[in-house]
């Protein structure tokens, strides 16, 4: 079974600096996209930033030039850079994974998403 494990969240003031990482493991035959979710108090889930398997990213508008996302699929991470955070940031992060976990889905083109169980992010002074 594939596991998603998050992990470096915390409290940090404005304008500092955080890094969340992502390490997955299981029954995985090819990783293709990952990313990073948010969920504020109140607010929507919100769509962080992505990677594909190629490495092409996308963020949200709303960090476009403070976060980076990266992958090193030979350790089977995905992290989240956040610099500049602003209180607004404050957020649970979850880390997801696109990933094959079967020939048979390898075959199809069709991954499997799989979610952590979230890590608390929390800028404020």
């Amino acid at each position: 079974q594939v596991q998603v494990v998050e992990s470096g969240g915390g409290l940090v003031q404005p304008g500092g600096s955080l890094k969340l990482s992502c390490a997955v493991s299981g029954r995985i035959i090819r990783l293709y996209a990952m990313g990073w979710y948010r969920q504020a108090p109140g607010k929507e889930r919100e769509l962080v930033a992505s990677i594909t398997s190629s490495g092409t990213t996308s963020y949200a508008d709303s960090v476009k030039g403070r976060f980076t996302v990266s992958r090193d699929d030979a350790k089977s991470t995905v992290d989240l850079e956040m610099n500049s955070l602003k209180p607004e940031d404050t957020a649970v992060y979850f880390c997801f994974i696109s990933c094959f976990t079967s020939y048979s889905s390898v075959r199809v083109g069709a991954p499997n998403d799989f979610w952590g169980q979230g890590t608390q992010v929390t800028v404020s002074s």
